[in-house]
């Protein structure tokens, strides 16, 4: 019964040391990015909110190791399909041509 105990408090004081990180980098790119380059309240409180997040997310991804994103699909970059249908195993002309934004 101690060892239950003990491993959820390890579990509960992890997540509390990580929440309190969490708050200590808000504040942090609150100040510094407000500070810096003299937003308004507002505009400071935005780019911590946002800029929190993406320095974690950063930050575990290099923790990891992961080099990059494995590619989403087969196809190269600027052929799209046309179907709607994504089981349906008809190609469409419009598939194997490349489609051209500009």
């Amino acid at each position: 019964m101690d060892a239950e105990v003990d491993t959820l408090g390890v579990g509960v004081f992890v997540k509390i040391k990580q929440g309190s990180l969490v708050v200590c980098l808000f504040l942090f790119l609150f100040v510094v990015i407000g500070g810096g380059l003299h937003l308004s309240p507002g505009g400071a409180l935005l780019a911590a909110s946002t800029g929190t997040p993406l320095l974690i997310h950063a930050f575990n991804r290099r923790l990891t190791g992961v080099e990059h994103d494995p590619p989403r699909s087969s196809r190269p970059a600027g052929q799209v399909r046309a179907s709607a249908a994504p089981d349906s195993n008809e190609t469409a002309e419009f598939e194997t041509r490349t489609v051209v934004s500009r």
